[in-house]
């Protein structure tokens, strides 16, 4: 991360920011808790009639449009839909602004979950296309209804090329998730794709997990997800573990809705896989599966970072929805167990970033770990550590649970910065040693900036 200055320049910034900090965050032993005043109602989820939900126009129409990488290197594309009143056609017609129409057909799955019984839900893989190229893609084709929409592949992995990715986690379907989703559309830095950090929809807060919710949810985020492809992790309301109306199995609607390319990064389950983006590896894990020592993540996780070419791919991010730092009383350590699992792998291969959810507001660490700690030894204190990630929670898109605003005091050491709002977050690789970061608070304008810092990659510069 970035700083400078020194010799008398420097005491003049150490008081600056000294008086900025007793005045605008309190005094404390960590970093700035933000003092932005913000409403405190409680988030609604819009109503079923609400224009986000609205159904497309045409019989059978094709319906929650979304997209995600297909393939470990971004010549892949999945794009998936769901249709009502039959099954219709699973073909994707496709083609460039110069290029001939192809044809990808596709496969259809549909699943009972307790009295609902889902649409025909549509997954086709478009292979082989060109890097940084505007395809243009129909879904219904050969129907009564087809319907048109584009995306931009990735450009070709490479050290220095740089690339956007948006940040949303905790999304729902309330009146503050249209907001977060609207600034983000909106934001001029630029996203490219979306690390979603898991907590979709919010179905399971509904009697008997209502998953009219996942029909609603889709046709809400279409607006993003049709466009620009979203990387999934799970979070605990994708769990929709409900043996009290016989719904056993967990993740169902969810791995019936969302698929990922997780056989192209050799992992056994869509719950952790990895892709590589322009300039970034990014891994996927999953709180809510096992990761004991000898289980199938931990197994995988072990096998997966010892390939990472940081020659190729420098930036090495990681994607989980139970935070491992979380300095609020909501959730607090529910992490704990994980980060004793695989926080030493994270730091022996310098994990850049890490970002997570569940917490519903913003946080961002210092660079530490927590790693020396022994049955035999006392060490038990996150400690500065030019070799482990930044952690930043951003399970703050707007759902109906409403705002983490209790917080631990004081402010730990590790805590850097942290806020009780909703909003988004963008990551902008420049090249293979720096990155810029920036966090954007809902009630600001798209421009307005609420959290920034420039991020020094982990082996091409690992000295902040």
């Amino acid at each position: 991360m970035m700083k400078d200055g020194s010799g008398s320049a420097a005491a003049v910034v150490c008081c600056s920011v000294l008086i900025l900090l007793i005045s605008s965050a309190g005094f404390c032993s960590g970093g700035v808790t933000s003092r932005f005043v913000r409403k405190l109602e409680e988030s609604q989820d819009m109503p079923l009639d609400a224009d986000v939900f609205r159904v497309p126009p045409g019989y059978n129409a094709p319906q929650q449009v979304h997209i995600t990488q297909g393939d470990y290197e971004g010549k892949g594309m999945i794009v998936s839909w769901v249709t009502q009143d039959e099954a219709g056609s699973s073909t994707v017609t496709y083609w460039t602004e110069t290029g001939k129409k192809k044809v990808a057909n596709g496969r259809i799955t549909t699943y009972k979950y307790y009295t609902y019984k889902s649409g025909y839900i549509h997954h086709c893989t478009l292979k082989n296309l060109q890097h940084n190229t505007k395809y243009y893609y129909e879904v219904g084709t050969g129907q009564n209804t087809t319907r048109q929409f584009w995306f931009k592949t990735p450009p070709e992995v490479g050290p220095d090329v740089p690339f956007t990715f948006g940040l949303i986690g905790d999304l729902g379907q309330t009146y503050d998730s249209n907001s977060t989703l609207a600034h983000y559309e909106k934001n001029p830095i630029g996203g490219q794709a979306v690390l979603s950090v898991g907590d979709l929809s919010y179905a399971d807060n509904y009697p008997n997990h209502d998953n009219v919710r996942w029909d609603t949810w889709g046709r809400f985020v279409e607006r993003s997800t049709a466009y620009q492809p979203w990387i999934w992790t799970t979070g605990n309301h994708e769990l929709d573990y409900a043996p009290e109306i016989g719904e056993t199995k967990p993740f169902k609607p969810f791995t019936h809705r969302y698929p990922v390319p997780y056989k192209a990064s050799d992992s056994t389950s869509p719950h952790w896989y990895s892709v590589k983006i322009a300039s970034a590896h990014i891994i996927v894990l999953s709180s809510y599966s096992a990761y004991g020592k000898y289980t199938p993540q931990t197994q995988w996780l072990q096998d997966e970072l010892p390939k990472v070419n940081r020659s190729e791919t420098p930036w090495l991010v990681v994607l989980v929805h139970s935070p491992w730092y979380n300095s609020y009383n909501y959730h607090y350590m529910e992490g704990e167990t994980m980060r004793v699992m695989y926080e030493p792998l994270l730091v022996k291969y310098k994990v850049d970033l890490v970002f997570a959810g569940h917490v519903h507001a913003y946080e961002r660490s210092e660079r530490i770990s927590n790693i020396a700690y022994r049955i035999v030894s006392g060490d038990c204190r996150p400690v500065n550590d030019d070799n482990a990630p930044v952690y930043i929670t951003i399970g703050d898109g707007g759902n109906i649970e409403g705002l983490a605003n209790n917080m631990t005091e004081p402010q730990p050491e590790y805590s850097a910065f942290r806020e009780a709002s909703f909003g988004h977050a963008t990551l902008s690789i420049k090249n293979r040693t720096h990155a810029y970061y920036s966090w954007h608070r809902n009630q600001d304008g798209y421009k307005v900036v609420a959290d920034s810092v420039w991020f020094y990659n982990r082996i091409w510069r690992p000295y902040d």
